[in-house]
């Protein structure tokens, strides 16, 4: 289990980390500011989908066809992680390192579309408020590391779910041959 645990939370964190950089480039090479949501969660799907992969094979090549709801969980669980921590890593280092002005482009970006949008005044204090409150956090680390995994990690929490409900299997299915 260890070891199919560890190679898909691997490659998902890998393609995690892959795409956040190239989320980040997005965004500093557009004049909007602009990443691409639907690319974020499509390639964080994509990587989770990992988890159905590792607990199917080791439901079938390394426990007789047979898993619990519990133990399929617990694989998608330390898949969900791992990937997790790696893309949390590479946001921590590339924020710290390479992109340090994030919270105040985001903000300037965050508040010009919600002005485009014809919000009223009330609604922009209350964007404002918002957006100084992910400020603030982002000037502790811990707060840094804790935001970016709940960016994550509850996408990989559901997917670990839905797989351990699909895949559970109580019993090997038994093939009966009639004459």
């Amino acid at each position: 289990m260890k070891k199919n645990v560890l190679v898909c939370g691997l490659i998902g964190g890998a393609w995690l980390s892959i795409m956040l950089v190239y989320s980040i480039y997005l965004c500093y090479t557009r004049e909007n500011f602009e990443g691409n949501m639907v690319l974020g969660f499509a390639s964080m799907i994509l990587a989770f989908s990992l988890i159905f992969i590792a607990v199917r094979n080791y439901r079938n090549k390394y426990n007789g066809g047979v898993i619990t709801f519990g133990k399929a969980f617990k694989i998608g669980l330390y898949i969900a992680l791992i990937a997790s921590s790696m893309y949390v890593l590479t946001w921590v280092i590339d924020y710290y390192l390479f992109v340090p002005d994030f919270m105040e482009k985001f903000t300037a970006h965050s508040m010009k579309i919600a002005e485009s949008k014809g919000a009223s005044p009330a609604e922009i204090a209350e964007k404002t408020k918002e957006m100084n409150w992910y400020k603030e956090m982002y000037k502790n680390p811990v707060m840094v590391v804790l935001l970016t995994y709940m960016e994550v990690f509850p996408i990989g929490l559901v997917i670990a779910l839905i797989a351990a409900l699909i895949l559970k299997r109580k019993h090997k299915k038994e093939v009966v041959v009639t004459n």
